[in-house]
């Protein structure tokens, strides 16, 4: 941890660091979307500005112990669609996206390895091909950028919030009104490493909301994310007292959760659209409820 220099006061975190510390634009920017560069303990995108005397922390990969890709196929994981471009999965619950320190278990990039698939080499080793992610705990459908044009194309998709991430939660009680906009900054949580809050100052996070079905005790709730910060879903509706059902992490009622037979949130990465890298054409992908997130439905559904 060290300030930042008077003679990067004003520059941009890529272009200021990657002058700090010797390394390219693209592996600071890498950093940054990983959470991996704090400023004054905050999470710092990429293009954020770099003010003289604030606290830098940066978490780099450790040269001796690189994180590697382990190629074993994944139970569940289906491949929905699959050309020279992209290859597009429904991720199953317990599955990162990527390897990361302190990560043993399954991947996405490993499963496709094992399968054989070629990825976009562009980005850092561990995660080469991947435009985005989903929670471990999160189900549904993720795209992997398999060609250098690709990746590139994605990437600038996700970041001029191009693309349409659509996503299905089941939420305690009945929000209010049933459609509506959550518009609270998120950052990390002031007391909880590990959590993220609604906090003032905070990075800018936009979720749209629908209830399309209300339950006696819960809400099944559209949900569209305009920003895509961590847990932005999970955040947002714990903040409004209606956290998603076996969420324990953001408040939610273990007693439900039992009765519902889940272990995790019940949250679901419904639709994923974009206009396709290789010509331009709208395509989107649909990715089905897991079973534990069809039966919690059913208890539902049962009681009301």
């Amino acid at each position: 941890m060290l300030p930042v220099p008077d003679g990067l006061d004003g520059m941009r975190v890529d272009a200021g660091l990657a002058k700090l510390l010797g390394l390219s634009r693209t592996v600071v920017a890498e950093l940054a979307e990983s959470g991996d560069v704090l400023l004054d303990g905050r999470p710092a995108g990429k293009s954020d500005r770099l003010s003289a005397g604030v606290l830098l922390e940066v978490t780099l990969p450790d040269p001796d112990n690189p994180v590697e890709v382990i190629a074993e196929p994944v139970e569940g994981l289906r491949i929905l669609h699959d050309d020279d471009d992209i290859v597009v999965v429904a991720k199953p619950v317990g599955v990162a996206a990527h390897p990361s320190p302190g990560w043993t278990g399954p991947t996405v990039v490993g499963a496709l390895a094992a399968a054989g698939l070629r990825v976009s080499t562009s980005g850092a080793a561990e995660r080469q091909g991947v435009v985005h992610r989903l929670d471990a705990g999160t189900t549904g459908v993720m795209v992997v950028a398999k060609s250098e044009h690709a990746y590139t194309v994605l990437k600038r998709a996700f970041k001029e919030r191009t693309v349409d991430k659509g996503y299905h939660a089941v939420v305690q009680g009945h929000p209010d009104p049933t459609r509506g906009t959550i518009d609270a900054p998120i950052d990390r949580h002031p007391r909880h490493d590990y959590k993220f809050a609604v906090v003032a100052g905070g990075r800018p996070s936009v979720t749209h909301y629908e209830v399309i079905e209300a339950f006696r005790a819960a809400s099944l709730v559209d949900v569209k994310l305009e920003t895509g910060r961590t847990h932005q879903i999970r955040v947002h509706f714990s903040a409004l007292r209606h956290p998603c059902a076996g969420d324990l992490t953001y408040g939610a009622d273990p007693v439900l959760a039992r009765k519902l037979g889940l272990t995790r949130q019940w949250l679901h990465a419904r639709t994923l659209g974009f206009a396709h890298p290789a010509d331009g054409r709208w395509v989107q992908f649909e990715a089905p409820y897991p079973e534990d997130l069809s039966h919690a439905l059913d208890v539902l559904r049962a009681e009301s």
